[in-house]
């Protein structure tokens, strides 16, 4: 297994001269190419995965760009997202493609059970696996990694570094592909309120704001385009769903299947809900709890020095980045608050 960068490398630019030949190699012929993003995909997975498309495209590739799930419709008039297949909706479809692409990358994900019904899929796929993604101890199923999660914003931050500095692509990025990275980067920065430290951030968006692309009509159609019933599930959350855990400087949100009913839930509604609870004085650990058919999903955010990564894995087994990760529960919502709250007990969240 060849290894392209090193896990939680901060230099962005170290990486080898013969592993980034051998991407250049394994694209100079025309290849079936399958694009994977994990379930649920958030505005990151879905620029990143179109951008990284739109590129291949370019060089003559034949490209599928496959989610497990539907994405949100605040997303859906990014740039050929209409072409992205819903495992959902063509389960057998895409377990063909996956099947027969000639090299597929793994695009924001670390692990393959982020893909769902699709991790079987991958896992048994005979083809050449390429990660490109920042979350932490991505998986050995990968073939080449360009995996770094520290000094880095988001997937779409690092595939801009992966085209322009490593492929040396400097022209390679349209206008287009710049709205898509632009949206991956803003969406998984909080519109530049966390994990946004780093000056290359900025001189990426600067570079994209450059190319012509609107950054004021780009946030109004990602943040101000909710539904009515959107809006009310935020107002119900807030004044009926909220609870404050003082002792703890923690904050949380539940939902229960028939919360979501009552204001017509779609999916995507709850995006960006979680981080309302760190809007609280003296609050440094929030999280969102949401019950589907199946199971209760989690996201948890952070502040300062609580690291949720960890905290996720411990306790619900789940993971993502030090102020930002999401688990599942198989518990009863009552259950999971209980386990929840018990858990609090032995953390040490500092107000």
């Amino acid at each position: 297994m060849r290894v392209l960068g090193l896990k939680n490398n901060y230099d962005l630019f170290a990486l080898k001269k013969r592993d980034v030949q051998r991407v250049k190699e394994l694209l100079l012929t025309p290849k079936h190419i399958a694009i994977l993003i994990h379930y649920n995909p958030d505005g990151d997975a879905i620029g990143a995965a179109l951008a990284l498309s739109m590129y291949l495209k370019q060089k003559k590739h034949i490209v599928d760009i496959i989610s497990p799930n539907p994405f949100p419709e605040f997303l859906q008039w990014m740039p050929e997202s209409e072409r992205i297949l819903l495992a959902t909706n063509a389960f057998d479809k895409c377990k063909d493609k996956i099947k027969n692409a000639d090299l597929i990358f793994c695009i924001d994900f670390n692990a393959p059970s982020r893909v769902g019904i699709l991790q079987e899929s991958l896992e048994n796929a005979k083809s050449l696996k390429i990660i490109i993604d920042h979350h932490v101890d991505p998986s050995d199923i990968f073939d080449i990694y360009y995996s770094v999660s520290e000094g880095i914003s988001s997937s779409s931050e690092l595939l801009y570094n992966f085209l322009v500095n490593k492929l040396g692509e400097k022209d390679v990025i349209d206008i287009d592909m710049a709205k898509c990275l632009y949206v991956g980067i803003i969406t998984d920065t909080g519109s530049l309120s966390y994990a946004c430290n780093n000056p290359s951030t900025y001189r990426i968006i600067s570079r994209l704001i450059a190319m012509g692309i609107d950054g004021e009509d780009i946030h109004r159609k990602v943040y101000d385009t909710y539904s009515e019933d959107r809006m009310r599930l935020l107002g119900y959350c807030l004044s009926e769903r909220l609870r404050i855990l003082d002792k703890y400087a923690t904050s949380y949100i539940y939902l229960t299947k028939e919360d979501l009913k009552k204001f017509s839930y779609k999916h995507g509604d709850t995006e960006g809900f979680v981080n309302y609870g760190l809007s609280i004085k003296k609050i440094n650990f929030t999280a969102i709890f949401v019950e589907r058919e199946d199971r209760i999903r989690i996201s948890f955010r952070s502040m300062n020095d609580f690291n949720v990564n960890e905290y996720a894995r411990k306790y619900f087994n789940g993971g993502g980045h030090k102020n930002a990760a999401g688990a599942d529960s198989f518990l009863s919502m009552e259950e999971t608050l209980k386990y929840f709250e018990q858990s609090l007990k032995e953390c040490k969240v500092h107000k």
